[in-house]
């Protein structure tokens, strides 16, 4: 019995219908995250990017043996990590994701996706420090040995998938929810405690939404409800999922609008289309049999795999899912009674590839918004800002709905914004990179009001942003109302021989976080 929980001859076949549309959506965000890159992969660690990737290995390469870097760092960019090898990289992940997307040789698609995308989050240090990386390298993972075979399955009725990563993937999709649920109650944050937590969280988040700011406007007993529900959803509802079928149904049902009001109201790039996606495990084709046949038949008796071949392919498989399950089990069982006395090998292998994470998000809620902002000057008095494509900046431009594409850039400054610029290493290498027009990093702007000369001077100030209520929007049409804190970083200049100086050191800030 034990080979048909993991070859993918035998098994689930009772989810043909649900591993099409997870497959099909898994290319479908596999290609909004090489899109996102391709526009910023360059800015971001090209060579005279922020943090160039070439750098970061080589400082690798000089800590570890030529064995140990590569475990440490699995990334294509080893060979090079020049742009157009960074954009090569990109153009190949992004190719693969739509074959996955059109169904044409889904295995092999998925495994370039795993790969050019590792590769990125291996060499993007600060830019890819995000909960998302983890769960896309997760689920794509998992998906290799959930995806039929051939250049052209179709529903793959021949080949359904193995009942161990059906599992694991839905063991995902739970673990993202219950341990984001877990994080909430063991941070002792007050907010989640007395149910204030999303009294201000649709304008505190990374990248607000129009829609975002209406609901804002909402009563307090409505957001009160709301941080009760999410509480009730991530530490109850999903636990469904181990019900019986009847159950499983009731739960997609409920998570799945959950999900489609997060999408609409905040921009967590592809987060919760994954979560989304996944949600569809939770159904089966007998739910689908009105729309379509599938063709498949339980077959009476399970065969023995067929030579030597075969007997290690499921053996392989059968270790590494083994790995995934266990790593991701312990992780989970650590966030409650912290490390127990088990073997910790193999989350230590595990831990570079980021296929077995420990998730929990919105643990603490960021108590205020606060935005980073690039300014230029030629005389040191009248500062011009760099405008920002996507975060919050002009008072009367609404936020947009960016989501599933991803402003890395943009993203990080909002992190950086609640701590300090020591915490923070791009927004100094960001100021360097304006001193000079670096036209890699300029991209990742709307803008450059220097395009004529680089300025010779560069700040990063740091405004606190709150949105407008219903009579100021009234009166105004502004969407936002903001307050200057103070410099938040070291005042650059470049002299005449090009050497980059500090004009004055950033203002003593007060809270924020």
């Amino acid at each position: 019995m034990g080979h048909t929980l993991f070859s993918s001859e035998q098994g689930a076949v009772d989810r043909l219908i649900p591993r099409w549309i997870v497959l099909r959506a898994l290319g479908l965000i596999y290609c909004s995250a090489f899109v996102s890159l391709l526009f910023q992969i360059r800015g971001l660690i090209g060579p005279l990017g922020i943090l160039p990737a070439g750098r970061y290995l080589q400082a690798v390469s000089q800590s570890f043996s030529p064995l140990e870097r590569v475990w440490f760092a699995p990334t294509l960019f080893w060979f090079a990590s020049g742009s157009h090898m960074l954009i090569g990289i990109c153009c190949a992940g992004l190719a693969a994701s739509l074959l996955v997307t059109f169904n044409l040789w889904p295995r092999a698609m998925l495994l370039i996706c795993f790969v050019c995308f590792l590769s990125f989050v291996s060499a993007a240090q600060d830019f890819s420090g995000y909960q998302s990386d983890g769960m896309l390298l997760e689920a794509g993972f998992l998906a290799l040995f959930f995806a039929p075979p051939g250049l052209r399955p179709g529903l793959g009725s021949e080949h359904p998938p193995s009942r161990a990563s059906l599992l694991l993937l839905q063991w995902e999709w739970f673990r993202i929810y219950f341990e984001s649920g877990l994080v909430k109650l063991l941070s002792g944050d007050t907010q989640w405690r007395h149910l204030t937590a999303m009294d201000e969280y649709y304008q505190n988040g990374p990248l607000p939404t129009w829609i975002g700011w209406y609901v804002e406007q909402l009563p307090h007993w409505f957001h009160r409800a709301t941080a009760f529900s999410t509480l009730a959803l991530e530490l109850a509802i999903v636990w469904m999922l181990f019900l019986p079928r009847r159950w499983r149904i009731l739960c997609f049902f409920i998570v799945t609008p959950w999900q489609i009001g997060v999408i609409f109201t905040a921009n967590y790039t592809f987060l919760n289309y994954l979560v989304l996606a996944l949600g569809f495990l939770l159904l089966d084709d007998r739910f689908f049999s009105r729309w379509v046949d599938t063709g498949a038949k339980q077959p009476d008796e399970e065969p023995a795999p067929q030579g030597a071949l075969a007997a290690f392919r499921i053996a392989t498989v059968a270790v590494l899912l083994t790995l995934v399950g266990y790593v991701t089990t312990v992780e989970m069982i650590s966030m409650v009674f912290g490390r127990l006395p088990l073997p910790m090998q193999p989350v230590t292998l595990l831990e570079p590839f980021r296929i077995a994470n420990q998730y929990g998000l919105f643990a603490v809620m960021t108590r205020g918004r606060y935005e980073i902002e690039f300014q230029g000057s030629n005389d040191g008095q009248v500062w011009v800002p760099y405008p920002f494509r996507f975060k919050p900046q002009a008072l009367n431009r609404a936020p947009g709905i960016y989501a599933p594409y991803q402003p890395r850039f943009e993203w990080n400054l909002w992190f950086a914004s609640l701590g300090s610029w020591q915490q923070n290493p791009l927004v100094p290498r960001t100021e360097e990179r304006l001193l000079t027009n670096d036209p890699d990093v300029l991209a990742l702007f709307a803008g450059n009001p220097f395009s004529g000369a680089p300025p010779r001077q560069v700040r990063a100030v740091l405004w606190q942003y709150w949105f407008t209520s219903i009579p100021q929007k009234r009166a105004s049409g502004d969407w936002w109302t903001r307050k200057l804190l103070g410099v938040y970083a070291p005042v650059l200049e470049r002299d005449s021989e090009g050497k980059v100086t500090i004009v004055a050191m950033p203002d003593s800030l007060p809270p924020h976080d």
